[in-house]
């Protein structure tokens, strides 16, 4: 797990300058009564994730890290796991959420449960603590939600959240499940705040409205003004948000993205983001960041800190032996060094998932080969050649490899051996252009 730099050491007045340097703030309530909540004694501070769907993303990720740095700094975090609110879902821009059972929506609970783990540390004398507001919100029966709850909140202002305005203002409108979202997300905190005292909520700079129903819920009910804090929407160079509502979702969960994809998303980022991602998703000092930023700038073909930054964030979430399982096989698959063999079936899948080719449906798969069959013509199905002659002429030219290995002959046929972990044979054309046949049946 990631060593976390204190902010002291790092150069910081106080844990707030280091996250706003970070640009890992959006908004928050009173900055001078927020900047003495944190410089103090320890808090309680929690954030909620709501279980719609089987996996954190790296939207989520953000959240996390600045619980991460928060935990670093003595204060004590609460992973909230909506068992409840992940029944309903936030409100969304684009419409009403599908309403999933409560069997999958508690599957998908634990496995949020062991992303967050990953991230934050889980034992010595400040482990997060995991909660679930279906723990107390399924007992409360409806006259008691309204009379205890409702009755501390005033139509004119749920309808004035910006969310909430702009879905009143579409065709579809929102319906009341959706649109109480912010009152059991209010009561959560109000619940936290009482049982553990806890004065800070964090969230999505679109999760603004929903976090400042619990402030005001505690002001009102308790007389106390606690606090909140929210992290800007990440987007990449072109402004395109990076979360899972847009159709290019960068999982936590191996199983829906693997390690070895998920590295290559990070290696593969613009010079553009290197100074924005560098600070928020990862815990490198400010002087080590400027360096990188600076080698980026004036030896841009060094691609130092794309490096850096895919290893760090990569081995946070995954841990260090799957990123150097990832590393090692992107190396192999080029010929840059590594043994092809060595890499395993699940990570040589994903990394030869963009090389299926189109089939006669206009579908993806892989191509198919079989034993016996010339190379010449394997390559061919892999896409890397138009025609047999083609082939043939690259081959005598000493441009086509097999598993990384020169093939010599134009007649050379493959083998059972040559197919990688039983499946798969990796045809290279020159140095960069790589195809794959699986073995059919």
């Amino acid at each position: 797990m990631a060593h976390v730099i204190d902010f002291k050491e790092a150069g910081f007045d106080s844990l707030l300058d280091e996250l706003q340097w970070r640009g890992l703030i959006s908004q928050s309530t009173d900055r001078e009564r927020l900047a003495q909540t944190l410089n103090g004694e320890p808090v309680t501070y929690y954030c909620g994730y709501d279980p719609t769907a089987a996996s954190l993303h790296i939207g989520n990720l953000v959240q996390l890290i600045i619980m991460r740095h928060l935990q670093e700094a003595g204060h004590h975090p609460i992973a909230l796991v909506g068992g409840a609110t992940g029944l309903i879902g936030d409100p969304r821009q684009s419409g009403e959420r599908t309403l999933n059972s409560k069997e999958i929506v508690a599957g998908w609970a634990e496995r949020l449960k062991r992303q967050i783990g990953n991230i934050l540390v889980q034992d010595g004398n400040n482990p997060v603590q995991f909660v679930s507001n279906y723990d107390w919100t399924a007992s409360m029966n409806v006259i008691d939600f309204l009379r205890d709850v409702g009755k501390n909140f005033r139509l004119g202002t749920m309808l004035a959240k910006d969310i909430v305005a702009r879905r009143l203002n579409s065709e579809e409108g929102i319906s009341f499940t959706e649109f109480s979202y912010q009152v059991l997300q209010g009561n959560d905190f109000l619940h936290l705040f009482d049982e553990f005292g806890c004065v800070l909520e964090l969230g999505g700079s679109d999760q603004w409205g929903n976090l400042t129903s619990g402030l005001d819920l505690i002001h009102k009910v308790r007389g106390v003004d606690v606090n909140v804090m929210t992290s800007p929407i990440i987007t990449d160079a072109q402004g395109k948000k990076f979360g899972k509502s847009e159709g290019n979702a960068v999982w936590l969960d191996p199983t829906m993205l693997s390690p070895y994809k998920f590295y290559q998303f990070w290696i593969n980022r613009p010079d553009a983001e290197m100074e924005s991602l560098l600070k928020a998703f990862t815990f490198l000092p400010k002087a080590e960041i400027e360096r990188l930023v600076h080698e980026s700038e004036t030896n841009p073909g060094a691609r130092e800190a794309q490096r850096t930054l895919a290893w760090e964030v990569t081995s946070l979430v995954h841990g260090e032996d799957a990123t150097r399982a990832a590393i090692e096989a992107s190396g192999a698959l080029f010929g840059r060094g590594g043994d092809l063999r060595a890499i395993d079936e699940a990570t040589l899948e994903s990394a030869l998932d963009g090389l299926k080719v189109e089939d006669e449906d206009g579908g993806k798969e892989f191509a198919q080969a079989h034993v016996d069959e010339r190379v010449a013509e394997a390559a061919v199905t892999a896409g890397l050649f138009k025609s047999l002659s083609e082939a043939r002429k690259t081959i005598k030219s000493g441009g086509v490899y097999l598993n990384n290995t020169r093939v010599e002959d134009t007649e050379q046929t493959l083998g059972a051996d040559d197919f990688l972990a039983r499946r798969f044979a990796l045809i290279r054309r020159g140095k960069k252009a790589l195809g794959v046949v699986e073995l059919g049946e």
